[in-house]
């Protein structure tokens, strides 16, 4: 019997771009709210705006308890997290100033960053990671006296590698820059608290870990973060101070000019509230894709020929892994594992070329599988199987 023939209908192994199945207890808020509340948060007294406003705000309530920030008025809710980083960084950075980031950086980060070096707006250092991890020597040497923000990507979308968040924190507090750490790839995932971890600046999305829909994420601010320091991105309409042309001054109306996603919100709610649920809540997420992760990549690395992955299964933290097979093309692999397989995943570059450059992986780009909360050993046998085929 082929592998085809008995493997589910579909796998699933696209959790970093976005995670499936969504919880159900997602499903129902949003739909919810699309068939019994329907109205706009905060534009009116009628009582659907009303019950609106509540399902916001009781997602900023849920946010901020996972974060460990003390308000949730210091929740800005926004798109995604590429919109809460440019709000950070495009807020914070001005003429003359300097930014450090590093080598494993999304776009999300690196383009609006490029975008203001090239402008001549800042000046940029990026710090290389030698293997996928910040070297923090390295770090501290980077830092000017203009040095103004330092933006860090907890985990890397394409190899799953974590940097020492709590560590680079307290070295930005020390030198007294705000620390920006992209935990795209975190929230829900590995847990976080800003006060512990000194993060000034949290960017989240919030339909990969945290199990919410497309179209939500936000930036926390953390209570020592001033954020008369930040300008807004956007301006426009909040549904407060109505009578003045002016932006609103206030938290988190300043942020979030414009009708919010409140269907998505009500999702983010629940996926939140559903992730806070688990056993364990979010270290046991993180032990189940750990799990999932070393099952998978000791096996390959044993059974397929040619299979080479990047980053030792025991540094892996957040379910994903990239790799790639000798003689074959990322793409060709997805295609196959997709088509004759049902087994979905991303081939490339992940918008991500400073960590393929990092890791040696630029331009051929990897294969990666991300596992989420719903994922098992059984569908990863069921994938060792189709691509011990496929590297045949």
């Amino acid at each position: 019997m082929t592998h085809k023939k008995s493997a589910p209908d579909h796998i699933y192994f696209d959790n970093a771009a976005t995670s499936f199945p969504k919880p159900r207890e997602v499903v129902d808020a949003v739909l919810k709210y699309m068939t019994r509340i329907g109205g706009n948060p905060g534009r009116s007294g009628h009582s659907r705006s009303i019950e609106a406003g509540e399902i916001v705000f009781s997602a900023r309530e849920s946010a901020a308890r996972l974060f460990g920030a003390s308000s949730p008025m210091r929740v800005i809710f926004c798109s995604n997290a590429t919109e809460a980083l440019n709000l950070a960084i495009q807020g914070i950075l001005g003429k003359g100033d300097h930014a450090v980031t590093t080598s494993m950086e999304h776009n999300s980060t690196i383009r609006p960053l490029k975008e203001l070096e090239n402008r001549n707006v800042i000046a940029l250092t990026v710090v290389p990671c030698p293997s996928g991890l910040l070297d923090l020597d390295a770090l501290e040497k980077s830092i000017r006296p203009s040095t103004k923000l330092a933006v860090v990507n907890h985990a890397s979308n394409v190899f799953g590698t974590l940097q020492p968040l709590s560590e680079i924190g307290r070295l930005c507090k020390m030198k007294n820059i705000v620390l920006l750490a992209d935990c795209a790839q975190t929230a829900g995932i590995i847990p976080l608290d800003m006060k512990n971890d000194a993060i000034d600046l949290l960017a989240f999305s919030g339909h990969k870990g945290l199990c919410g829909p497309t179209g939500t994420g936000g930036l926390v601010l953390a209570d020592g973060f001033d954020h008369a320091r930040m300008r807004p991105l956007k301006f426009g309409g909040t549904g407060s101070s109505s009578d003045s042309v002016y932006q609103p001054d206030f938290l988190p109306d300043v942020y979030e000019s414009g009708t919010l996603n409140a269907a998505g919100l009500s999702g983010l709610d629940a996926g939140i509230r559903y992730i806070l649920s688990l056993q364990d809540g979010v270290s046991g997420v993180q032990r189940h894709k750990k799990d999932l992760s070393e099952y998978f990549a000791l096996r390959a690395e044993k059974n397929i020929r040619g299979f080479t992955a990047y980053v030792p299964p025991a540094l892996i933290e957040t379910g994903v892994v990239s790799f790639n097979i000798d003689g074959l093309e990322p793409s060709d692999i997805a295609f196959q594992l997709s088509d004759q397989y049902h087994i979905m995943c991303r081939s490339g570059l992940h918008c991500a070329p400073l960590a393929h450059r990092t890791m040696g992986t630029f331009p051929r780009g990897t294969v990666r599988f991300s596992f989420g909360i719903f994922n098992t050993r059984e569908e990863i046998d069921c994938a060792l199987l189709a691509l011990e085929e496929i590297s045949r």
